[in-house]
């Protein structure tokens, strides 16, 4: 399992606002190209985002799905990536005082082959995958700030 935290310099609202945009996710999550379409209840429980993932040709079309949300607060999703499997996601926020989100990201394979191959060397990858999707989500959710303020 993968565990990473940032401390983002937006309130958790902002956070949210980028999680409860599903086209921006190719912005932010390591390895998404693209967005092909996206559940007009997105985030709501149950939604999905439909994303294409990985290099051409070699690109995969698969979705995430909300598993639960709980608004300016966690997201948690199943992201398929098949034939490879699934992980779910599971994205906390914490108020970290002056304006700011500590953000808190778990990810685990639940099915599919990766799940065989689940070894401290996967771990290491999916971290530091992960540590650059928070550092990229930072980037949008500051970013927003910035614009909102001209």
């Amino acid at each position: 399992m993968a565990i990473v935290q940032r401390t983002v310099q937006a309130p958790p609202d902002r956070v949210f606002a980028v999680l409860a945009d599903g086209w921006t996710y190719s912005d932010w999550v390591v390895g998404t190209v693209h967005i092909r379409d996206v559940d007009p209840n997105w985030p709501e429980v149950g939604s999905r985002l439909h994303h294409k993932a990985g290099p051409w040709p070699l690109s995969l079309h698969d979705k995430s799905e909300v598993l639960a949300m709980e608004p300016g607060r966690r997201l948690r999703l199943n992201a398929g990536l098949w034939p490879l499997g699934e992980a779910v996601v599971d994205i906390h926020l914490e108020p970290a005082g002056e304006g700011a989100t500590k953000v808190i990201m778990h990810e685990d394979f639940e099915r599919g082959p990766l799940l065989a191959v689940r070894n401290k060397l996967n771990d290491l990858v999916l971290h530091r995958r992960n540590i650059e999707s928070l550092r990229r989500l930072a980037d949008v959710a500051e970013r927003s700030r910035t614009v909102r303020s001209q």
